[in-house]
C-alpha cells in the first residue's frame, strides 16, 4: 500500500481520470484529503464549468497541500491528456502562452489531482481572447476590516452597476471579500474594461467614502474596503466561482443571491457543504447569460471624470509595462520625499 492510498479511477462524462495519492491530507485542520478535493470538484463541475468553460484559465496548485507552497501554472502541464484543450493568452510582456482551456467536466478533475484548488479563469472565451465579456469587481476589505464590511460595500456596487444599466451578480471570494460579476459584449479591450472598473470604483467611494476607496496605495486607504480595479488589467484574474481555496477550512467562493450575501458567513461554504448547498439552492450564476450589457456608461463617466475633474488613468500593477497616460508609479509619500 502507498503512502496516501493505491491510485484510483474516475469515470467523469466517458472519460477515465486517475487519482494518485487519494488519501493524501490537503487540509490538515478538517482531515479533508485529495479524494475529497477531487470528489467535490466532480460534484460542482456542471456550474464550475459554466463559469470557466472556453476560458484560458490560471491554475493555482498546492501540490503539498493547503500547508504548503501554491504556484499558478499559466502554461499546459506535461503529460496532460489530449483531451485537455488549450488557449494562447498574451501576457502584458507580449510573451504568449498556451494555458489550459476546460471544455469538458473531466479537465476540472484532471486539474483537482494536480493539486489545482482556485481556477483563476481569464474574462475571456474562445475565439475573442483580447476582449473580455465578463465584468469583475473585486470588492477587497483590508486586514482590520471583515466580510460585513465587504458585503456593505458591495451593495453600493450593485446601485451604481444599476444607476449604468448594469445587473452584477455577487459571490464569496472564499475569504473575507466579495466578488460581482458582470456579463458584457465583447465589444471592449482589456484597457477599456479596466477604465470602466475605475470609473465605477470612483463613482462607489464618492457615495460611501468613510467605507470605501479605489486608492492604489495601501497608504491612502486608511482602512477602508478596496475595491481593485487592477483586477481588470490583462493577466489579473480572481478565483472563479466554486473554486476551493487556499485557507484552513478549504472554504469556497460561493455564488448568492443579493439577500443571501448580506446574511452568509463565508466560512460555511466549504468543501464538505458546498454540494448540498449546490443541491438545494441551485447555482445563481446561472442567470448572468440572460442579459448581456454595455459599458458605454461606465466609460461616459470615465471620461466625464478626466474631463470635468482632471482623474485619469491609475497606476498598474507593478509587472505591467509603461502603460499609455499612466501615472508614475511612485508611492505619495516617497514622491513627496
Amino acid at each position: 500500500m502507498a503512502k496516501h492510498g493505491e491510485a484510483i479511477e474516475y469515470q467523469v462524462d466517458g472519460r477515465t481520470v486517475r487519482v494518485s495519492s487519494p488519501d493524501k491530507v490537503y487540509f490538515p485542520e478538517r482531515g479533508i484529503t485529495k479524494r475529497q478535493l477531487v470528489e467535490y470538484y466532480i460534484a460542482v463541475a456542471d456550474p464550475l464549468l459554466r463559469a470557466i468553460g472556453e476560458r484560458p484559465t490560471t491554475l493555482k496548485r498546492y501540490v503539498d497541500g493547503v500547508t504548503g507552497e501554491a504556484f499558478y501554472a499559466k502554461r499546459v502541464p506535461k503529460g496532460a491528456p489530449e483531451w485537455v484543450q488549450s488557449a494562447t493568452i498574451t501576457f502584458p510582456s507580449g510573451r504568449t502562452a498556451a494555458e489550459v482551456c476546460p471544455t469538458e467536466p473531466a479537465v476540472i478533475a484532471w486539474a483537482a489531482n494536480l493539486g489545482t484548488f482556485d481556477f483563476h479563469p481569464w474574462p475571456v472565451r474562445r475565439p475573442e481572447l483580447d476582449r473580455p465579456d465578463e465584468l469583475r469587481i473585486d470588492v477587497d476589505p483590508p486586514e482590520k476590516a471583515g466580510f460585513a464590511d465587504a458585503v456593505r460595500v458591495a451593495g453600493t456596487v450593485r446601485e451604481v452597476l444599476a444607476d449604468a444599466g448594469l445587473t452584477g451578480f455577487p459571490k464569496t471570494s472564499g475569504g473575507r471579500g466579495v466578488h460581482v460579476l458582470v456579463r458584457i459584449r465583447p465589444e471592449w479591450d482589456f484597457v477599456d474594461v479596466r477604465h470602466a472598473v475605475i470609473a465605477l470604483g470612483r463613482e462607489v467611494e464618492r457615495r460611501i467614502p468613510e467605507h470605501a476607496t479605489i486608492a492604489w496605495w495601501k497608504e491612502e486607504r486608511a482602512g477602508r474596503v478596496f475595491i481593485d480595479y487592477n483586477q481588470a488589467a490583462r493577466d489579473r484574474t480572481v478565483a472563479s466561482a466554486w473554486s476551493v481555496r487556499g485557507t484552513p477550512r478549504a472554504t469556497v467562493s460561493t455564488p448568492l443571491t443579493w439577500d443571501e450575501l448580506g446574511e452568509a458567513d463565508p466560512d460555511d461554504f466549504d468543501v464538505l457543504s458546498v454540494p448540498d448547498w449546490l443541491a438545494g439552492h441551485g447555482d445563481t450564476l446561472a442567470g448572468i447569460e440572460d442579459e448581456v450589457f454595455g459599458l458605454e456608461t461606465l466609460l461616459q463617466w470615465y471620461a466625464r471624470d478626466e474631463r470635468d475633474h482632471g482623474l485619469g488613468d491609475m497606476p498598474y500593477p507593478p509587472d505591467h509595462p509603461k502603460m499609455a497616460g499612466e501615472p508614475k508609479r511612485v508611492q505619495p509619500s516617497r514622491a513627496r520625499d
